[in-house]
């Protein structure tokens, strides 16, 4: 018999008692569905606008006291989902919330894969709040290379240890590494050691996920890439196995002292738990874009459309993939009588 969603009794009214991802899938479908209308025009904010609209209208059906920790930004820069905000219809549970409505808005102005719609949900006071750090360095990779991930060992020893463990040449071995200049140098190692290198212009989190996915064709995400991403790719990771291990990276001297002032360690080394330190982690994404982890959105009519999505949550361990066709004119029916109710 399969394991129920709801395994345990709530200990008090903070403590999610019911599997949230499930109603949280229908948040990152409306936001994908909304992004995709927006694939290939060119227009990165339209786009994101477009997913932050969807998913702030749904959020507030969602039976639970919010706090985003990771959002669009601080409140002046973002008007809707910035830092601090307070969403769901305030009823317990009172949760920790990390949000991209759209990761990965350049991939969908330019219809390339790997655009997703994503949200991750832990018990307040869960996540980790990168401060003013943007960035951070991070390491991703299934269980069977988890205990294996160093950010101080040298990435060749690191590439070298894999293939023994995966009994195969070096040449077998996968990075997936955002294509940027500051990788320059990183990317030469790398080759040098003779592992072989996938390179994304962008969206690491469905990077992360690609990863740390058992039979996936990359072994290990590497790279200085974003630190609320970071915290999202935690969430998803809590809840499929494996493993991530970040630090934070200040891009300047600025930034730097804004975060030692701020009594951040700046030589700690990050993983999952210490990412999202919940009990029970809630993740959904749905896919914006075809990509290597979700196929996207897709209109197949004047009033149909499907969806992808991976709902996860790390308590009981059930990964589900949701294959969704919608009546899109019933859907904004329901949607609208939901908001009034």
């Amino acid at each position: 018999m399969a394991e129920p969603d709801t395994v345990f009794a709530p200990e008090s009214e903070k403590t999610p008692d019911r599997n949230l991802a499930l109603e949280l899938v229908r948040v990152t479908e409306a936001a994908a569905l909304a992004s995709a209308r927006w694939v290939g025009m060119g227009d990165k904010e339209s786009a994101d606008g477009a997913a932050v609209d969807a998913m702030r209208a749904l959020l507030d059906t969602v039976r639970m006291d919010g706090t985003v920790v990771i959002g669009e930004g601080e409140k002046d820069e973002a008007p809707m989902l910035y830092n601090g905000e307070r969403i769901g219809d305030g009823s317990p549970p009172e949760v920790d919330i990390a949000v991209d409505p759209l990761e990965g808005t350049s991939l969908c102005a330019r219809g390339a894969p790997n655009a997703l719609a994503v949200i991750a949900l832990a018990e307040r006071g869960a996540m980790f709040d990168p401060g003013p750090c943007v960035y951070m360095e991070k390491m991703a990779a299934g269980s069977e290379h988890a205990d294996l991930l160093d950010l101080d060992r040298p990435l060749p020893e690191t590439l070298r240890l894999i293939a023994e463990r995966k009994g195969t040449d070096i040449r077998d071995v996968v990075v997936v590494v955002l294509d940027r200049p500051r990788h320059e140098d990183a990317i030469r190692q790398i080759r040098e050691a003779g592992a072989r290198i996938r390179l994304i212009p962008d969206g690491d989190v469905a990077a992360a996920l690609l990863a740390v996915t058992e039979r996936s064709p990359a072994d290990l995400l590497w790279g200085i890439g974003g630190t609320p991403e970071g915290v999202l790719a935690a969430a998803g990771i809590r809840c499929i196995g494996g493993q991530i291990v970040g630090r934070l990276w200040p891009r300047d001297d600025e930034e730097r002292q804004a975060a030692l002032d701020a009594g951040y360690d700046l030589e700690e080394m990050l993983d999952a738990d210490r990412l999202v330190a919940g009990e029970d982690v809630f993740f959904a994404a749905s896919g914006v874009t075809d990509g290597d982890v979700l196929q996207g959105a897709h209109y197949e009519s004047p009033q149909g459309a499907t969806t992808e999505s991976l709902v996860m949550r790390s308590r009981s361990g059930t990964v589900r993939r949701v294959h969704a066709r919608h009546d899109r004119s019933k859907l904004r029916d329901y949607e609208r009588a939901e908001r009034k109710g």
